[in-house]
């Protein structure tokens, strides 16, 4: 239960004054739901105004304060702009303007006749100036301000910036004190502010060392719930799962196992007859056959007498993977099942009398496999795909299906630098698949100039001809009115124009029946083209598809563009990956082209991303779909973990744990980052 000292900062963001249902909608589309979330909406950035004389002084492009004196207003009280015509001291005009039923605010900041002084970005609107929103409009002088340095922050539409800092200030002011959970010798030496005094002056500029608090703080809570998951891993029983062999012996498998497949299945088999619940990830490169591991791991349960369960994120990996595994399986005998949300009827109460029974060996399904109505005979292995895409809390909802803790194996195919391993999985034994199995053939990789894609049409033309079949990978959904950006749809309708009904399309917001429906025609070969955004980028499994089209390729992190690039290459036919690049490219994103085409190593790609780019999609989706740090950045995490995972492991093993007095704040911490399900992990927690 949440320590009442933190009540003050959960409360609803409805409890600050000025904020109704209108104002709770942009802040919730930031994530602003309770006080505590406004507290940490830390500042982008900072401006310095400069005072002017006039506009002479000023550039375009700058943040200014001048004395303006306006003198007509134009515009209508509807949703187009209103004009305030004003003019400086020596005559010079400018337009301050407003968006957006703006007329009464403006007439009542801005009179005619009377000088204000006005502070905000000078931009150019045809032949003359004008200041847009200005951020604020005095009476007073201009020296109220002069110099001034303001925090500028994340908006979304229907929020100012003079009305989040106004959030901003009432929800520093309700800050608790909290008591200190940082290792006193650690804070000392790093001279760092408590935390109240921290969060304040992490909205103030100069102030880098109070953030890097704030960013020490949110890994210290991570990192302390990540360890306590594993000594409750380990004080739980489990069972012993001691696997004969006659099962695994039978499969017909057309390639004999990497030695890194291998290594892993042992790795898993050792876990799997001790005691203690395994908790393992098994990280894999794309297309490194992280499949055959698992099915391996499931069959092991299935010889000592136990029941395996896979849960996969979507519903169309879950019916890959159970196609797949099934085939696999067939000269086992072992009873497999797919169970996902759509399932209804007779269907569904055969699979879960099945489950219940002990008939069905192996389940493989979405998160249906773990709601309250399905109950297994004896789960002794829970397989969990694409872990980053599901939280703690959630795998802890599975493994309570058995009898006994089950054990867990965990799989990613997103390749993740070592350096963030720990932040992500720092609860979990690590395998590593760095090796890829025979007759996985190179795909070859080309950086291709828009200007040629009458080229790219012709030879997506030859290659539908001849049979096979193309991924066409756009940045997003529908063309965005300020950028130049390929959609989904447009390039959709223009190819369908071309090749006709051998196009389907899929991206994020299409309705699940209707994204099945494109897939499903896709892998049957009855569509030869699938134009897609980066739904696609993880699972995927299309043999025939030895051709990949991507547009606009600097945009793509260097982790996703190996995500996608991993779709083809699945066959014994030779693959190519076009990368079509647009005209301004930056040298970050003509390196990050250059090393696609060099090497095919994720795990190479994951460091050099992280280089490059900072890495927030490697890190994935921790915890309820959110990113696992909000404040910490990739350079801190970097430089600052080894340290928080120290401190917490002496809060651990020397401190005593969550009680005693510096546990007592550690358990507040854990909470405030709302990685209280490290507190569930222990006894009466």
């Amino acid at each position: 239960m949440r320590p009442d000292i933190l009540n003050p900062l959960f409360i609803e963001v409805s409890a600050l004054d000025g904020v109704g249902p209108k104002m709770q909608k942009p802040l919730e589309k930031l994530g602003l739901r309770r006080v505590r979330d406004v507290a940490y909406h830390l500042p982008d950035r900072f401006v310095m105004r400069r005072a002017v004389g006039n506009l002479d002084e000023a550039s375009v492009g700058e943040h200014v304060i001048v004395a303006l004196t306006p003198t007509q207003h134009k515009g209508s009280s509807g949703r187009g702009p209103y004009r305030v015509l004003a003019q400086d001291d020596v005559g010079n005009i400018c337009s301050v303007t407003y968006f957006g039923r703006a007329s009464y605010t403006a007439k009542k900041l801005l009179p005619v006749g009377e000088k204000r002084w006005v502070a905000g970005r000078i931009d150019q609107y045809g032949q003359m100036l004008q200041i847009v929103h200005p951020d604020h409009v005095i009476a007073e002088s201009a020296d109220t301000f002069a110099q001034l340095c303001e925090p500028v922050y994340a908006l979304s539409e229907g929020l100012t910036q003079p009305r989040i800092t106004g959030l901003i200030a009432q929800s520093l002011d309700r800050l608790p004190e909290l008591p200190e959970w940082i290792e006193a010798a650690q804070f000392d030496a790093e001279k760092w502010p408590d935390w109240r005094e921290a969060l304040k002056l992490a909205h103030k500029s100069g102030h880098e060392y109070a953030r890097e608090r704030l960013a020490y703080d949110e890994l210290l809570a991570n990192s302390l719930a990540l360890m306590l998951v594993r000594a409750d891993n380990r004080q739980r029983k489990g069972q012993r799962l001691n696997g004969d062999g006659h099962l695994r012996d039978r499969l017909e498998l057309p390639y004999r196992l990497t030695g890194a497949q291998s290594r892993s299945v042992a790795e898993i088999e050792g876990d799997m007859m001790q005691d203690t619940p395994m908790l393992r990830l098994l990280q894999g490169d794309v297309g490194a056959g992280k499949t055959v591991v698992a099915l391996n791991a499931m069959l092991i349960a299935v010889e000592a007498g136990k029941q395996a369960a896979l849960l996969a994120p979507t519903e169309i990996l879950a019916r890959q993977h159970f196609e797949t595994l099934r085939a696999m399986a067939r000269p086992t005998g072992v009873e497999v099942a797919l169970l996902t949300g759509r399932d209804k009827g007779k269907a569904r109460e055969s699979i879960l009398m099945g489950l219940l029974d002990g008939s069905i060996d192996m389940v493989i399904g979405t998160h249906a496999i773990f709601q309250d109505s399905v109950a297994y005979k004896d789960l002794g292995l829970v397989v969990i795909d694409e872990q980053h895409r599901f939280g703690v809390a959630q795998r802890i909802m599975l493994t309570g299906k058995g009898k006994q803790t089950p054990h867990t194996l965990a799989m990613t195919a997103t390749p993740i630098p070592r350096t963030l391993t720990l932040a992500q999985y720092g609860e979990m034994d690590v395998s590593r698949l760095d090796e890829m199995p025979p007759g996985r053939q190179p795909i070859d990789t080309r950086v291709v100039a828009q200007e040629r894609l009458e080229d790219v049409l012709a030879g997506v033309e030859r290659h539908i001809t001849s049979g096979q079949q193309t991924y066409w990978v756009c940045p997003m959904v529908r063309e965005n009115e300020n950028e130049d950006i390929a959609a989904a749809e447009a390039r959709y309708a223009s190819l369908k124009e071309r090749f006709g009904e051998n196009v389907v399309l899929v991206h994020g917001q299409l309705k699940p029946e209707l994204k099945d429906a494109a897939m499903e025609r896709f892998a049957s070969g009855n569509a030869k083209v699938l134009v897609a955004t980066t739904v696609i980028e993880v699972g995927v499994d299309v043999p025939a598809a030895t051709l990949m089209v991507i547009e606009q390729a600097e945009r793509f992190g260097l982790a996703q563009l190996h995500q996608l690039r991993g779709r083809i290459g699945r066959g014994s036919e030779k693959s190519v990956c076009l990368l079509l690049r647009g005209g301004a490219l930056s040298e970050t994103g003509r390196e990050r082209l250059a090393l696609m085409r060099e090497t095919q190593d994720g795990f190479r790609l994951a460091e050099e991303d992280l280089r490059l780019r900072g890495g927030g999609e490697l890190l994935g989706t921790r915890q309820s779909g959110d990113a696992p740090f909000r404040i910490a950045t990739l350079e801190q995490i970097t430089r600052l973990l080894p340290k928080a995972h120290a401190d917490a492991k002496i809060l651990i093993e020397r401190d005593g744990g969550l009680s005693g007095r510096r546990g007592e704040a550690a358990r507040i911490l854990l909470y405030l980052f709302e990685r209280d399900w490290g507190v569930q992990m222990l006894r009466g927690g």
